[in-house]
């Protein structure tokens, strides 16, 4: 065991206080809107904490490690390319605004409003099949991380069976999980999640500033620069060689991230727990501001385990690493946990604690809030819509609690089975591509465009969701398929015969027997690019009227008084651009244009230094304080501000929360269910608009 009892003091004393804290919600979780949406209540600091907490599990700090370890600093400088398209999004409230106008619990609900009841439960099952592969790994890496990082042994003997050490962890963390989850649903997820997160955020500068007095930048500099010509981990422009962290890794993520926003469904209970379409905006925007902290530290830890394990200052340490290595059998697994096993040997007592703390509330929080997502996307897209009445809240409620259940049970086995043969980020990209290829259109479909069809939603679904399914099989069957295709073209080829296009088939088949040469991201990209074109081409040729999009969005004369402004249509103007409207108060015009001016500065410094590097290259050296000014330094600086910052604001939001939920006035028919494309429970509009008939 490598971890101190003051480390593990560490970690288990501030998650008391939050099972102390989180067990006090229970008691206002008493309808569907309270387990489902935390009752619509939550402040912009509350979803900002909270929803960046769950959005940072276990397994994207490992993931993050991996490409790290790989790539380096040199492909953040091309994922500066993203600020435009972040800004667009975050700034005018791209999806997440009109979204929360829906007043939907979950995407699906919005898909039964725009599309049809049929689509909405397809949609829904395609989601929970998606969401659940996806997060199947989660349990199994988080587990692996503790197991290697806390140096426990690879199997344990239980009842006089060997037993893999982290299949007794994913048990015990699972159930944690799930204890909260099960306890008050996304109430309980919610304020647990904001306890976590504003813990969390002290601790991430804590390690960031420790892991500067443990390395020098000189040290981390020196590995870095001693990699292959080629595959630069400082310089963008020297990164031609570079394997699957390349340029268009970064140009599919910035497509995805437009494509596909709030398509996830992964925590989508946040987006209908703001307090108002506002509210839920201003939370986005602030997201920007918080992830400073958590950046500089991630950052670090990857760069500083690449420096220990390659730096001849850290020679004898780094074999002990490769000794301890050993014991694990899958090479995948063995790549994956490399980061982690360094770390528990780099770093000392006290900050090692920290780290684990940080990485515990994280696996935590985003085990919670999948759980939640993947049962109640089940229940309220598969199940709620064959009700031919409304279910009583308790009976509700309960099924939702069975239906979390089976997505831990499920996710468990699935760990303890599944193979892993990829990096974490493109097992995301595949099984992410089941969904979301096809959701994206729909969505912006759905949400901006009135002559956007039933049919086309189908088609453009499918599409998406089949390109999915079948990069999964061939990259789980690669080896074998590769194997066959090589038999096949030997005997297609005859005995003697060499040269042609035959022999570079074979040549480039036993080049790449080992792994599917298309990666995740590029499946993704088909995926994308070819339902979209489907979802266009169906609409236009299945289009007979347009949709009503302002009753859909509760605007103009179909607006609910005291939820959402009658209309959200403005002039083009330098305040559009940043963002601003009727709703923001002088305070939310500083936030959102700080955003801007700070993004748009950084795009300059990269449009400037990419155009000047062009011109006249500079040595190393620069690339090397430019990355320490940029990832390190300001990231730290700002990082220990905005702790203050929303410590402050999450402290005050949670506090609101406690004093409104004993007040707030709960629905009974709000519970997800949709008549005619109108949410149950809502006011009539006074004009109705006719109903769409079910393909």
């Amino acid at each position: 065991m490598t971890l101190h009892w003051i480390d593990y003091a560490i970690v288990l004393i501030p998650f008391v206080v939050v099972l102390v804290v989180s067990w006090r919600t229970r008691r206002y979780s008493k309808s569907v809107a309270d387990f489902m949406s935390a009752s619509r209540c939550a402040g912009r600091y509350l979803v900002c904490t909270a929803s960046g907490e769950a959005a940072f599990g276990a397994i994207s700090a490992v993931a993050t490690f991996e490409y790290l370890y790989k790539a380096g600093f040199a492909i953040s400088w091309w994922q500066t390319l993203s600020v435009p398209a972040g800004l667009l999004i975050t700034l005018t409230g791209f999806v997440v605004y009109r979204y929360r106008e829906t007043r939907a619990m979950t995407l699906s609900q919005f898909f039964e409003v725009r599309y049809s009841r049929s689509f909405r439960v397809f949609a829904g099952i395609v989601a929970f099949v998606s969401g659940v592969v996806n997060y199947g790994i989660f349990p199994a890496v988080g587990a692996r991380f503790f197991v290697n990082y806390c140096g426990m042994p690879q199997v344990l003997s239980v009842l006089g069976h060997s037993v893999p050490t982290f299949a007794v962890l994913m048990f015990l963390f699972l159930g944690f999980a799930l204890f909260l989850t099960l306890t008050g649903g996304q109430l309980t997820i919610m304020v647990s999640d904001a306890i976590e997160g504003l813990l969390s955020g002290v601790l991430y500068v804590v390690v960031a500033v420790a892991l500067l007095w443990l390395f020098s930048w000189s040290q981390i500099a020196q590995a870095m620069s001693n990699v292959p010509r080629g595959q630069s981990m400082l310089n963008p422009f020297d990164t031609a060689e570079a394997e699957d962290f390349n340029g268009w890794y970064v140009a599919i993520g910035i497509v995805g991230m437009l494509y596909t926003q709030m398509a996830w469904q992964g925590g989508h209970a946040f987006r209908s727990s703001a307090a108002s379409p506002h509210e839920a905006k201003m939370g986005n925007i602030l997201g920007g501001w918080r992830g400073y902290a958590r950046s500089v530290m991630t950052t670090l830890l990857g760069v500083c385990a690449f420096t220990y394990m390659t730096h001849p200052d850290f020679a004898r340490d780094a074999g002990l690493v490769h000794e301890q290595l050993k014991a694990i059998d899958s090479a995948q697994i063995r790549s994956q946990m490399l980061v982690p096993v360094a770390l528990a040997h780099l770093l000392p007592v006290g900050i090692k604690g920290a780290f684990a703390a940080i990485m515990f509330f994280a696996m935590i929080a985003v085990d919670g809030s999948y759980l939640h997502s993947w049962g109640s996307i089940l229940v309220q897209d598969v199940i709620v819509p064959f009700q031919k009445q409304p279910m009583t809240p308790r009976r509700h409620i309960r099924l939702l609690r069975w239906a979390i259940t089976g997505v831990a049970v499920f996710a468990f086995f699935f760990s303890l089975l599944f193979n892993q043969t990829t990096y974490i980020v493109m097992f995301f990209a595949i099984t992410g591509a089941i969904f979301l290829g096809g959701a994206g259109c729909v969505i912006l479909g759905g949400l901006y465009w009135k002559k956007g069809t039933t049919p086309a939603a189908w088609a453009g679904m499918i599409t998406g969701s089949v390109m999915g399914v079948g990069g999964i099989i061939i990259e789980q069957g690669w080896k074998s398929l590769d194997a066959s295709l090589i038999r096949w073209i030997e005997n297609l080829r005859g005995p003697g015969a060499a040269g042609g296009l035959l022999e570079s088939a074979l040549d480039y088949l036993a080049a790449h027997a080992d792994k599917f040469p298309i990666n995740g991201q590029f499946i993704f990209l088909f995926s994308m690019v070819l339902a979209t074109t489907v979802y266009v081409a169906v609409s236009l040729l299945t289009h007979k009227e347009d949709f009503n999009l302002d009753r859909m969005l509760h605007r103009g004369k179909y607006a609910i008084d005291g939820l959402s402004p009658a209309s959200n249509r403005r002039k083009w103007t330098w305040s559009s651009l940043m963002g601003f409207d009727r709703e923001f108060t002088t305070g939310d015009k500083i936030i959102s244009g700080s955003v801007f001016v700070w993004s748009m500065f950084w795009f300059a410094v990269f449009v400037v230094m990419t155009l000047w590097y062009l011109l006249r290259p500079w040595p190393l050296s620069v690339w090397s304080t430019y990355w320490y000014i940029n990832a390190i330094l300001m990231p730290l600086l700002i990082g220990v501000v905005t702790t203050i910052w929303f410590t402050w604001g999450g402290a005050r939001d949670l506090i609101r929360l406690f004093r409104d939920l004993p007040t707030i006035s709960r629905n009974p028919l709000d519970d997800g269910s949709v008549v005619d494309h109108h949410n149950l429970g809502e006011p009539e509009p006074e004009h109705e608009m006719p109903a769409k008939p079910d393909p």
